[in-house]
């Protein structure tokens, strides 16, 4: 599949969904909303008064939709680069914020056609979501950052990898070097996409944006799902893969806060983890700083790095280890 076929599909599913893309516009605007402040003056002494907070910033659904918006860029640039050498066309990437070109990214060799065809239609999907986001948000939409999906010995995807032992500094992982490498690759971004959702659904408040935030999170967790349950079955006849991706399940929770939420792909036991959840078989939320931590690849509070080096667009940009 090349890039005009994603293209085409991706238009064939717009026109499918055009209604409920409508339905989107009519709420879509919904930005930040700034709370201000006063100041109060106290009448005893003359000059006695009490200085005003600062106006508070009230994330709106909009930016929350923004926020996702930011990394489904990452996620469809990855795997349309993957699937067909060439990333999302220009008309896709406009928008408020600085608008950042994408570092490295090529087209994988696959041998697989198993692993071929999942990563064609996760690409047709992840490009798909950024229209649909874009689209909904209309003219606040924020255009694509800066984004660092190259391979070299320090791309993101190297420093991610150092960050979970699986190379050592001033080696290089390649994503796109094989079948194997671009699992690996994906399983990077595609819990931590699952769980943003997951956190960021109780903060949105039209229903509209909710249910179509729900069905992007099924999407992704589709999507993690596919992945968890190729590199297991590769692991099975190469176990190192199962002992890499576990590597870089530890990777994430070191980034992400005190808390230990992220599984890989056995339990303690050895046995099989495919679906990480917790004790109630529900799958745990991420904070959008606790996912910036991740994407920024840090542990300290920032405001870019990692795979967007200069950050990302719109309200939601601050990494804050464990925090909101």
């Amino acid at each position: 599949m090349n890039q005009h076929h994603l293209i085409a599909e991706v238009l064939e599913r717009q026109a499918r969904r055009r209604d409920e893309r409508r339905k989107f516009l009519k709420v879509a605007g919904a930005g930040t909303a700034l709370i201000a402040g006063s100041s109060l003056l106290a009448g005893c002494g003359g000059d006695d008064k009490t200085t005003a907070p600062a106006p508070a910033t009230v994330i709106g659904d909009g930016d929350i939709l923004n926020f996702a918006l930011n990394l489904e860029y990452l996620e469809a640039q990855f795997y349309v680069y993957a699937t067909t050498g060439a990333g999302l066309p220009q008309s896709m990437l406009g928008g408020t914020g600085t608008q950042g070109a994408v570092a490295g990214g090529r087209q994988v060799a696959f041998t697989d056609p198993i692993v071929k065809q999942y990563a064609n239609e996760i690409a047709g999907d992840e490009m798909a979501h950024v229209a649909f986001l874009r689209s909904a948000l209309g003219g606040a939409a924020v255009a694509q950052p800066a984004i660092d999906i190259s391979a070299s010995a320090t791309s993101a995807f190297s420093s991610a990898a150092v960050a979970a032992g699986l190379i050592t500094k001033g080696q290089v992982f390649d994503p796109y070097a094989s079948d194997e490498n671009f699992l690996l690759g994906a399983f990077i971004f595609e819990d931590v996409g699952v769980t943003a959702y997951k956190g960021a659904s109780p903060l949105i408040k039209s229903s509209t944006y909710l249910e179509a935030a729900a069905g992007i999170l099924a999407a992704e967790a589709y999507h993690a799902g596919l992945v968890r349950t190729v590199l297991y079955g590769k692991g099975i006849q190469a176990p190192t893969l199962i002992t890499a991706a576990n590597k870089i399940s530890d990777a994430r929770d070191s980034l992400d806060g005190p808390s230990d939420d992220d599984q890989g792909l056995t339990d303690s036991s050895g046995a099989a983890n495919l679906v990480p959840t917790d004790g109630n078989s529900i799958v745990y939320s991420r904070t959008t700083g606790q996912v910036l931590d991740i994407v920024y690849l840090t542990n300290v509070a920032a405001q870019k790095g990692g795979f967007f080096p200069n950050g990302v667009n719109g309200t939601i940009n601050m990494s804050t280890v464990g925090g909101a």
